[in-house]
């Protein structure tokens, strides 16, 4: 799993696409990365929103990789398909799987909250990194009286063995939607987001109806182990690339042995807000030549006008790095909330008239390419 939100030196349990660990619990723990002594699984005492502590046995991901050059991960069958899964389970006929864990992820100072939410699936829903899983949550369709509601997508943040390397669980990172009256400034529980609350609000054991997989736009190339993957991120839109990163630094896969490079753009609103921190850290310091890892703050950091940075500031910074990159067939991804696309097209293309290149003829040829991975919401 990936964060494991901390308060006051406490940990909780994973969270959105997996585990937050903060730095505080490690110092807390006086955890010595360098030892490979001491057990990959940690017994933690868990505090959760959704109720009193709880002693869980959990999987410190961040911890286990920084203690192994790789994790055995299994089913390798799960390698052996040539095509990608795809809507095994339909709107009509959806697999009920089972809440692991749901965890807070973000710090104290993060603007709503994120949760790591990990769904034991049994293995009978597999799926491959840069898919999506559909959610139908409970209750009638308010626009269909009698009918259930209508199947959420959530891009899926673990790799296809999840986050106990198994086969048998997928993670997704969740934003809770929580909607306030804009004259009164309070919440209106009524026209909060009906699906990221159920999700949010769910506790271990919980039944929970999922279609899917979906999806083949996000799917990572893995014709060239030696390709350039460019993954460009607001907030939860993070969560595919965790799935890839996971693959290409965490896992022992026999069939996939990366050796290019990836470079990851995370745009989120502070330090408190950022996703997965620790695991991306530690792949930079482990595979300083095959991870590249820049955050943009928009509530922290200024860009070069002066105003406040937001991830297409970043990739403007690195502009002739990134086309080069392109020109040489490096794939680039984007995933978050819809409104980031335009900001950064608006980037892209006053950087290419700047090097005296038509953006929408590049475009082109990028899409022709197959270079280029849009999946926004």
């Amino acid at each position: 799993m990936s964060h494991l939100a901390i308060s006051q030196g406490s940990l909780t349990a994973p969270v959105g696409s997996d585990f937050s660990i903060r730095r505080s619990v490690f110092k807390a723990q006086s955890i010595n990365f360098n030892d490979k002594s001491w057990a990959p699984l940690l017994s933690l005492d868990l505090k959760t929103k959704n109720g009193g502590l709880r002693n869980q046995r959990i999987v410190c991901m961040s911890v286990q990789q920084a203690s192994v050059p790789k994790v055995a991960v299994s089913p390798l069958q799960l390698e052996d398909a040539n095509e990608p899964p795809l809507n095994t389970y339909k709107p009509k006929e959806p697999y009920t799987a089972t809440i692991r864990s749901v965890e807070r992820i973000v710090g104290p100072k993060a603007p709503g909250e994120t949760c790591h939410i990990v769904i034991d699936h049994g293995g009978n829903v597999p799926y491959w990194e840069g898919q999506s899983y559909g959610v139908i949550p409970p209750g009638e369709n308010p626009k269909k009286p009698g009918a259930p509601q209508n199947v959420r997508l959530y891009s899926i943040a673990s790799s296809r063995y999840g986050d106990y390397f198994d086969g048998k669980t997928t993670s997704l990172c969740v934003r809770r939607a929580v909607y306030y009256d804009p004259e009164t400034g309070k919440e209106d529980p009524s026209k909060n987001g009906v699906c990221s609350n159920f999700l949010c609000n769910s506790k271990p054991g919980d039944k929970i109806k999922i279609t899917g997989p979906a999806g083949k736009i996000m799917l990572l190339p893995e014709d060239n182990p030696n390709a350039t993957h460019i993954m460009i991120a607001t907030g939860t839109g993070v969560a595919p690339y965790r799935g890839y990163l996971r693959r290409m630094f965490m896992e022992s896969v026999p069939k996939f042995k990366f050796g290019g490079l990836a470079w990851l753009f995370l745009g989120v609103a502070n330090t408190d807000s950022l996703l997965y921190d620790e695991e991306f850290t530690k792949y930079l310091k482990d595979y300083p030549d095959n991870f590249r890892y820049d955050i943009a703050l928009s509530r922290e950091h200024k860009n070069n006008r002066g105003g406040k940075m937001y991830v297409q500031d970043k990739i403007e910074e690195y502009s002739d790095e990134i086309f080069k990159l392109l020109d040489n067939g490096a794939h680039i991804y984007f995933c978050g909330l819809r409104g980031m696309m335009p900001g950064i097209q608006e980037t892209l293309k006053r950087v290419a008239d700047g090097r005296g290149e038509n953006w929408e003829e590049k475009l082109s040829q990028l899409k022709k390419n197959k270079q280029w991975h849009v999946e926004v919401y």
